[in-house]
């Protein structure tokens, strides 16, 4: 991965994930959160899983960001892509479409 594909990953990835590492900590921790998504296997939605990696990532140096995290942050980005262009018609604020992105830091309605 060159300097420059990190940069636009990092770019992209600050600019789709929307939500705080604190605002994305406490919407984990809702029933909301962790009613959606596809089990990991574990009992944890993937979703769910990639939410607690963005807040590691948001709290680091970007000096400190390693190829692992980028690759992360790259996993996001098509996510919130994909996902983003998913949506359903009708009021969103309740839905479990709006529930899944915030699970992956995007909030919607910000």
């Amino acid at each position: 991965m060159t300097s420059e594909d990190k940069q636009e990953i990092y770019d992209d990835f600050y600019d789709k994930v929307n939500m705080t590492p604190s605002e994305l900590e406490d919407w984990l921790d809702t029933d909301k959160s962790k009613s959606v998504g596809k089990d990991s296997g574990d009992g944890e939605s993937v979703g769910h899983k990639s939410g607690r990696k963005i807040i590691k990532i948001k709290n680091k140096k970007k000096a400190d960001l390693t190829d692992t995290n980028y690759e992360h942050m790259k996993k996001v980005n098509g996510y919130v892509a994909r996902h983003s262009a998913q949506r359903p018609d009708g009021d969103v604020k309740e839905s479990d479409w709006r529930y899944s992105l915030k699970n992956w830091g995007h909030d919607p309605l910000k």
